[in-house]
């Protein structure tokens, strides 16, 4: 039995229910996502993943901070099971507004614990690359101790003592203690759903908390969000564009590790532009 057979089948004991039909989606690049055509007439999503419950943990976290997203239906060790969000296209105009403000109403939403607010509870991971998330008292100690550090082995030698600088100088670059927001932590245009324009929800958390500019980040490294995004968002603290390129080196970093070479002059790019 295959992966994706697998969670079909565990779907289909979670939900007590026999699927009409089943259908693999494009996109599921690093574990299989399946849609389910439920005898109801509902139309479910099931997904395996590294730690299907604590993706399921993320997603209920997100929404009791005012994201939208799926709602899970059903869970364990194998799969995750959720509600289909609607979706046909990508955002426009007001889509981005929308997202804008809602992301900012998650970025506010208090929940990180007082003595180590920067990370998560537990470790995560893309696919085989791991996401290390030990609580720390700083910013910066967590950035350069659990997004940069971890990287060094994996990294060709002239890159990895590029890293391994900005990782020394990291005081120099990011502000200490910055309000704790609840990230998605993984927010590029494929994990941004739009239906007639307008936003229907986020999916594939990855969550932790930290610096709310790490999502601003992410989203603009792979597209170009509407003008109308910042009308929502508001205005960024002073120095937003140097840290920018800070915050995207990470997910550059874990692309170089998933996909290999292509992704090196991305990451040799954004060390340019940081000056290290």
């Amino acid at each position: 039995m295959d992966e994706a057979e697998r969670i079909g089948t565990e779907s289909a004991r979670l939900l007590d229910m026999t699927p009409q039909r089943v259908k693999p989606l494009a996109g599921g690049d690093l574990s299989p996502v399946l849609a389910m055509d439920l005898p109801s007439g509902e139309r479910v999503i099931a997904k395996g993943g590294p730690s299907p419950e604590t993706e399921a943990e993320m997603l209920r976290t997100l929404a009791e901070a005012g994201a939208r997203v799926p709602k899970v239906l059903a869970v364990s060790r194998i799969c995750l099971v959720m509600e289909a969000l609607p979706q046909s296209g990508g955002l426009r105009g007001a889509g981005w507004l929308e997202l804008g403000e809602s992301l900012l109403r998650q970025h506010r939403a208090p929940g990180a614990p007082d003595d180590t607010p920067y990370g998560w509870p537990v470790d995560y991971a893309f696919g085989p690359v791991p996401i290390p998330n030990a609580g720390q008292a700083t910013w910066t100690e967590f950035w350069a101790e659990a997004r940069l550090r971890p990287s060094l082995p994996e990294l060709p030698a002239p890159l990895a003592r590029r890293v391994e600088r900005l990782a020394a100088q990291i005081d120099e670059h990011l502000p200490p203690r910055p309000f704790p927001s609840l990230l998605h932590g993984d927010l590029w245009a494929g994990n941004v759903l739009g239906d007639q324009g307008h936003l229907s929800g986020l999916i594939d958390p990855a969550c932790y908390y930290g610096d709310a500019e790490v999502d601003l980040a992410m989203l603009h490294l792979f597209g170009a969000p509407g003008r109308e995004f910042a009308v929502g968002y508001g205005a960024l603290p002073p120095g937003w564009e140097a840290r920018r390129a800070i915050y995207q080196l990470w997910p550059a970093l874990v692309h170089l590790r998933l996909f290999g070479a292509g992704y090196h002059g991305m990451v040799a790019g954004l060390l340019d532009r940081i000056g290290v």
